[in-house]
């Protein structure tokens, strides 16, 4: 990798064109963690931070693929700057770029206990679990600062409602007793997303993310706590991290994890060119092995749509995935599984003023 060819700091080394529009703001600037290496010196462009104001925040997952009936996502954007983030593509909704400025503006959704409440109270709402993080990390650097996800977590324990949290950041234990609260009535599961067990790797792939040691010591902390863990091993890139599949479940089990889930790479709108562009400058050496490798997972294209194929991907490589996370589950996992979460004891009239009609 030639260093001066590089954002350091930054997962994205370009922005692609907004197929819709852009536009700027005056924003607020925020910062958590990035690692500095060999040297290296960080990207300066600052993050800056936008208010925005929805009128709701939880919504409707229509694709059935994905796994989760309804999310939400306190933040639009996300600093961790992983560069394969499928939800890049959504920032070109907002007017901006799904390249660095997916990284560097954060739109900030304030209000989102405000409406997570107005949702949970509603007289036809049947409890079903809400997912934290469909689309951007819920415990991302911005977090630290504005407390949304404590505050819909406060909200979910009032409630009694279930949620999932699908987050790689070591803040989540900030709200340890939160969760443990949740858990007492099976109201809580977490998915903890490690793509790497090499520091190398996650710094290139995930530049502002919580190291792999932290992360395993997370998935360690919740478990000890009763608070159920699945591990996310995804998504894998053939010849960047398959060959960790047996490892990185085995570190998962050993440190708490009551099971896996994994999802081939895919690299839809405009983040095949912005990893294109990236692994070029990153990986010169074999660039165009991993494309093409990406490539025959998905029909022959980067872009796959295909409900059913495009989280699990098809040929020759995807099945060799695919049976060794099959050999993963049967050696690690055999007498472990995840929890159904707990529907029955949401409250949408929490002081009972209605209990009696």
């Amino acid at each position: 990798m030639n260093p001066k060819s590089t954002i350091k700091g930054r997962g994205a080394q370009l922005n692609v064109s907004n197929r819709f529009f852009e536009f700027s703001h005056e924003l607020r600037d925020d910062f958590l963690e990035f690692c500095e290496k060999d040297g290296e010196i960080a990207d300066k462009n600052k993050t800056r931070y936008l208010e925005v104001f929805p009128k709701t925040i939880v919504n409707k997952v229509p694709s059935p693929d994905v796994g989760m009936a309804y999310s939400m996502n306190a933040y639009q954007g996300c600093e961790h700057g992983c560069i394969y983030c499928y939800a890049r593509n959504s920032h070109e909704f907002w007017g901006y770029s799904a390249g660095l400025d997916f990284e560097r503006r954060i739109l900030v959704k304030k209000e989102a206990s405000k409406l997570l409440e107005t949702q949970l109270k509603k007289k036809n709402w049947k409890a079903q679990t809400i997912v934290m993080s469909g689309n951007t990390d819920c415990y991302q650097p911005a977090e630290k600062t504005y407390n949304i996800t404590r505050q819909c977590l406060e909200v979910f324990l009032k409630y009694k409602h279930p949620v999932g949290i699908i987050t790689k950041n070591a803040l989540i234990l900030r709200d340890l007793k939160l969760l443990k609260a949740l858990a007492k009535d099976d109201l809580v599961a977490v998915n903890i997303s490690i793509t790497s067990l090499s520091e190398d790797t996650r710094r290139i792939l995930e530049p502002r993310t919580t190291t792999i040691k932290k992360r395993l010591e997370t998935v360690k902390i919740l478990s000890d706590n009763g608070i159920p863990v699945n591990v996310m091993l995804a998504p894998i890139i053939p010849s960047i991290n398959s060959h960790e599949v047996l490892l990185l479940a085995k570190a998962a089990s050993d440190y708490g994890a009551l099971s896996i889930g994994h999802t081939i790479v895919r690299l839809n709108g405009a983040i095949g060119e912005i990893f294109s562009d990236w692994i070029k400058k990153t990986m010169p050496d074999r660039a165009e092995k991993v494309l093409h490798q990406i490539e025959s997972c998905h029909g022959g294209s980067l872009n796959d749509s295909r409900f059913g194929t495009r989280m699990k991907g098809e040929g020759k490589i995807a099945e060799q995935i695919h049976d060794l996370v099959k050999l993963a589950r049967q050696k690690y996992f055999k007498n472990k599984s995840m929890i159904s979460l707990n529907c029955d004891l949401h409250e949408p009239f929490k002081n009972g003023q209605l209990k009696l009609f």
